[in-house]
């Protein structure tokens, strides 16, 4: 039984990878058939999941959402990158729909992924610090918050329709036992609660710990290797056969499937395995970026092979910008967009995004919905039938529609740093109520969020506020965010006029979360977890008391 988002009104397909968009084909009647038809198909679902003995109930899709780290918008050949050395991704945007109008939450590592499992702004989860404004702030070793049991994920969700749920890689909402991907839903994991930092000495501070399930099976530098003068490790292989191994298991078990795979080649230092070392024109970043590009196409090469590949939405992305701090040889392309990771101008923020599901995503799209990592929560949920809570603010959209259908819905893109509302694009308009990059402190230390970009009065070093005048751009006209509207101009009225009553209507409604990264604790970092024993790795606690988190200036 084919779903029936099929039977909705389809777009025109196109041959080449930047079609101009088109909106939504689904005449009146049509348009009111699929919800119809969706709605039908959602209730199957549910009382399919209930084991109330439908008869002929459909099996929700599969979902794979693969999340890279620190990737940019530039770093795909789809996306302009010079070398063209992604055929496998770009065979997918090719196949599939491309979003070059899609937007992290938050542009630093933990909060963005807060917000995909969650479906909410960092802000309302406690994704935050309020140790300083417009602080940036995530999940290091010394950490002693983390993602709260009050917060709903996706894989909880996901199992309300029957499905199996599994993480490969960077976790990063919490190191502490009650953070454990295992107790928000997920029922299999194999990763680190981090980032491959290091090496350390095991006394001050420990190698970063790898997971399987619950039970500790090495560390970073130490059982998995990283050899940082060559680059050279096996990481990506691993990942990869963690997600193939568990693709074909629950293929055979019949089972709908939720795959996380959230790997960090790219974020440095960046690695590759012995194959891919020295065959990128881009230097050592380019070649964890060709075995990202190669395992994307095994992973989906098997789903064409399992015959499962129109049951299965895949959906690739990255968590923030690339982090032009370790450009050139550890860091990425943010295309033409200003700065990168760490900042809310639009290279910290717009990400590279691809929506692939043959036979229910017409081929070669492109659309100019203004997309967000949060949807990805809501959208999962809209696959399996499922609502979205009600008791709870949700700040992803259900993006069937546009897909399916092409539909563009209105909506406003906010961006936080730390616990400040920094900017809002609504439109084509993105208004700055504040600009800062980094302090002057860090930036004559050589610590520098856009090398070669700066733009007078936009890139400054110090806190600037502009909640009385903002800067105004038109993203259309002006993607690299250097030449703001004239204050004087009618267009600059008009936009205020679209934008200031999102911006009130927002901030009188937001309930901000817990803060969660405010408090650090040394003696966090050596919790014993199951497996530590036989490795001969369970340290004593330091001597230690919490204190304030010291996030950068």
């Amino acid at each position: 039984m084919a779903p029936p988002h099929r039977q909705a009104g389809r777009v025109a397909r196109f041959a080449g990878p930047f079609p101009p968009l088109r909106g939504s084909v689904a005449l009146g009647v049509v348009a009111m058939a699929a919800v119809a038809a969706a709605t039908r198909w959602r209730l199957l679902l549910v009382l399919s999941a209930a084991g109330l003995g439908v008869t002929g109930a459909p099996q929700p899709p599969n979902i794979l959402l693969l999340l890279m780290d620190d990737m940019g918008w530039g770093d795909l050949g789809v996306y302009g990158e010079p070398s063209r050395e992604t055929p496998n991704l770009d065979r997918m945007a090719a196949e599939g729909m491309l979003f070059p109008n899609f937007y992290t939450a938050n542009p630093l590592c933990s909060p963005s992924r807060a917000a995909l499992l969650t479906g909410r702004l960092p802000i309302r989860s406690g994704f935050y610090t309020t140790n300083g404004h417009a602080r940036n702030a995530y999940t290091p070793q010394e950490i002693v918050g983390g993602i709260p049991d009050s917060e709903l994920l996706l894989p909880e969700l996901l199992k309300e329709a029957g499905y199996t749920s599994k993480i490969v890689g960077k976790w990063h909402l919490g190191h502490r036992p009650q953070f454990h991907p295992l107790k928000h839903g997920f029922d299999e994991w194999f990763g680190s609660p981090n980032c491959h930092f290091g090496p350390y000495d095991n006394k001050a501070r420990p190698n970063i710990p790898v997971y399987r399930d619950w039970e500790m099976v090495g560390r970073f530098y130490e059982e998995f290797p990283i050899n940082l003068k060559t680059g050279e490790a096996n990481l990506t292989q691993i990942y990869l056969q963690e997600a193939l191994d568990f693709i074909k298991r629950q293929q055979a078990a019949h089972r709908p499937f939720f795959l996380h795979w959230a790997i960090d080649a790219t974020h440095a230092p960046v690695y590759a395995s012995r194959p891919f070392l020295g065959t990128s024109q881009r230097g050592r970043y380019g070649d964890a970026v060709r075995e990202i590009d190669d395992s994307v196409g095994k992973i989906l090469h098997l789903l064409r092979d399992l015959s499962i590949a129109e049951n299965t939405f895949v959906f690739f992305t990255s968590d923030n910008g690339a982090a032009l701090i370790s450009a050139p040889r550890q860091g990425g392309s943010n295309g033409p967009f200003l700065c990168g990771k760490q900042t809310t101008f639009e290279g910290g923020m717009r990400e590279p995004a691809i929506a692939w599901w043959p036979g229910h995503i017409p081929a070669s799209q492109v659309s100019h919905q203004l997309g967000s990592i949060m949807d990805l929560f809501t959208t999962s949920l809209s696959l399996a039938g499922l609502e979205p809570p009600r008791d709870r603010a949700i700040d992803g959209l259900d993006l069937l529609p546009t897909m399916l259908q092409g539909r563009l819905t209105d909506r406003p893109v906010f961006y936080y740093r730390g616990n400040t509302l920094m900017a809002v694009t609504r439109g084509q308009y993105k208004a700055h109520f504040w600009t800062w990059t980094n302090s002057w402190e860090e930036f004559r230390q050589g610590v520098d969020f856009c090398p070669g970009q700066n733009v007078s009065g936009v890139t400054t070093h110090s806190q600037e506020e502009h909640t009385k005048l903002p800067l105004v751009f038109h993203l259309g006209r002006d993607p690299g965010e250097r030449f703001p509207l004239s204050i004087a101009s009618t267009e600059y009225l008009d936009a205020l006029r679209q934008i200031t009553p999102v911006v009130r209507q927002h901030q009188e409604a937001l309930v901000p979360g817990q803060p969660q990264l405010n408090v650090c604790n040394r003696a966090v970092m050596n919790w014993a977890p199951p497996g530590c024993e036989k490795l001969g790795k369970c340290l004593m606690p330091p001597e230690s008391v919490p204190e304030k988190c010291s996030w950068p200036h």
